[in-house]
């Protein structure tokens, strides 16, 4: 049997008069940067996600490229993060002269252990870059509480946790990205919400961040030809809103199908010893965008599980504090324990709604197979 990592033409023949039909009506109307299809998309995730305002640009990593600017995370400020991430998280800081601070990782939910921020804490630090990871959103209890107590601003990387939600000890459940100052999403195809290509969305509840926003994303321009900054071309695609809106109509079942299947996992899985499964902390609404597990002869494992026609994934084979491309900020092998046993053992199963349930019992069969060896 063979198993996607995963696949967006499942669902494209599931609802392709519905994805035809957007396309059509964009090209019909007449392309435009910025059209109608961007505007209703965005107030769909004002909707979803209780933010005052969502501003669509054209890809995560471009949402926290231009936030990063905004916030000021450059010329040499410090911004406390995790070094247990994907790239973006890390090098909208750095792009700017901004200094990354790395703390390591809850070893049980792989977001920022929020136990060691204050001592990272110096003079010099103006923010702090939280990363909703895989399934589940990092403490937000305590990094608001830090934030407010040494007056940081809170950068969202919510690139990974569309639907997710946090209420810790408040009074309702919060979105993902709607907790601090300013939030990303991406809509990368792979994701919860994904398009059929890139795209991205900041939201905030902060009028001025949302107005900044908004003109980053057009060169610096609050009116056509008066730059106000040195801004970004980076609009979300008419086309790819067009079809997120489609998405966006089963969103909730899309959500609900991937906890069934994380489901399976967890059931199937829980008695092998070699293996660690997800554990959700904290009072919050978790997505699973991934299902990762952590296992012992993980490498060995994946080579198994690829020759037995199974699609994996490894988020994220090396930190980023042991990169090349950070080696300047001096950080060595052991600095984050943690995030580097992590590295070594974590794997990723194929998730995404369409999935057949025989395959993900495909996949745990095999994975049973390769430990009773």
């Amino acid at each position: 049997m063979e198993v996607n990592f995963y696949t967006s033409q499942r669902e494209y023949l599931a609802k392709r008069e519905e994805f035809q039909q957007a396309i059509e009506n964009v090209l019909k109307d007449g392309i435009a940067t910025l059209g109608k299809e961007v505007k209703d998309f965005e107030k769909s995730i004002e909707d979803f996600t209780g933010a005052k305002h969502a501003i669509g640009v054209a890809s995560g990593t471009d949402g926290l490229i231009l936030t990063s600017d905004i916030l000021g995370y450059k010329n040499g400020k410090e911004i406390i993060t995790s070094p247990f991430t994907f790239l973006a998280s890390t090098s909208c800081i750095a792009r700017y002269g901004g200094k990354p601070v790395f703390v390591d990782i809850d070893p049980e939910t792989f977001n920022i252990d929020t136990t060691k921020i204050e001592e990272k804490i110096t003079k010099d630090t103006v923010g702090l870059l939280p990363i909703h990871l895989f399934c589940q959103m990092a403490n937000m209890d305590d990094i608001m509480d830090i934030s407010k107590k040494h007056n940081l601003s809170v950068l969202e990387d919510a690139a990974e946790a569309f639907g997710m939600r946090w209420k810790g000890k408040g009074d309702t459940y919060r979105h993902a990205g709607a907790i601090g100052d300013i939030g990303i999403f991406s809509f990368f195809p792979t994701k919860t919400l994904g398009a059929y290509g890139d795209g991205g969305m900041v939201i905030t509840n902060d009028d001025k961040l949302a107005e900044l926003t908004k003109i980053y994303r057009v060169h610096g321009a609050k009116a056509k030809y008066h730059y106000d900054y040195i801004g970004y071309n980076s609009r979300l695609d008419t086309m790819q809103a067009a079809i997120l809106l489609v998405k966006m109509k089963y969103i909730n079942d899309a959500i609900k199908r991937r906890e069934e299947i994380a489901n399976i996992y967890k059931e199937r899985l829980k008695d092998i010893e070699e293996l660690k499964l997800p554990v959700i902390k904290g009072d919050q609404m978790p997505v699973y965008y991934v299902f990762n597990i952590l296992c012992e002869k993980r490498d060995e494992l994946n080579a198994f599980l690829k020759k037995s026609g199974i699609g994996t994934s490894i988020y994220y084979p090396m930190p980023l504090h042991l990169q090349n491309c950070f080696s300047y900020l001096g950080y060595k092998k052991g600095d984050f324990p943690v995030a580097e046993k992590v590295c070594g053992e974590i794997l990723a199963l194929p998730i995404y709604p369409e999935i057949k349930d025989e395959e993900v019992e495909y996949v745990c069969e095999k994975i049973r197979e390769f430990y009773k060896k």
